[in-house]
């Protein structure tokens, strides 16, 4: 039998029905990577690091899964280029996307290779990613910064535009 681990996966979404895509997203998570114990609402959030008049949609989830961290990331690009996605950037700039799936956490793995950095090396700045990860796995601690994830949430400048639960 596999060992069981717990992966936390960030998604997000700024074009067509936001909602249908993450929830898409959910149905092929659950289908392929392993399964979802937690999911958080979905929030609404401005684009970070390029321009674009289409807000996110923003959520996070919790998988047990039997699959390594590369595979996790191969069946989430997989995910992804199904969906409608074919690349992370244009000219090393951020662009408007259908889904984004990103592995924010992996057991307390902290991993640098060339495809992979555990934890997600951007998470402990991003709104987007730590009020959906906050709201599933506020008690989580950090690995590298030693902190909750709730502590790091609570520490990211005011001055950063602070994203809105979705209303039904």
């Amino acid at each position: 039998m596999k060992d069981t681990h717990i992966v936390y996966l960030g998604l997000g979404s700024n074009l067509g029905d936001r909602g249908e895509n993450l929830e898409n997203a959910i149905d092929n998570i659950e289908e392929r990577i392993g399964e979802i114990v937690a999911t958080s609402a979905f929030y609404v959030t401005e684009p970070v690091g390029f321009q674009s008049d289409n807000q996110f949609l923003n959520a996070a989830c919790k998988v047990e899964t039997g699959l390594s961290p590369t595979e996790v990331l191969e069946t989430a690009q997989a995910i992804e280029r199904e969906m409608g996605r074919h690349s992370k950037s244009v000219n090393k700039e951020y662009t408007d996307r259908i889904i984004d799936i990103d592995i924010l956490l992996f057991d307390d793995k902290i991993l640098e290779s060339p495809d992979l950095v555990l934890p997600h090396p951007h998470l402990h700045e991003r709104t987007f990613v730590l009020y959906p990860l906050a709201e599933i796995a506020g008690d989580y601690v950090h690995p590298v910064f030693c902190k909750s994830i709730s502590q790091l949430k609570d520490s990211v400048p005011a001055s950063l535009p602070q994203p809105q639960v979705k209303s039904k």
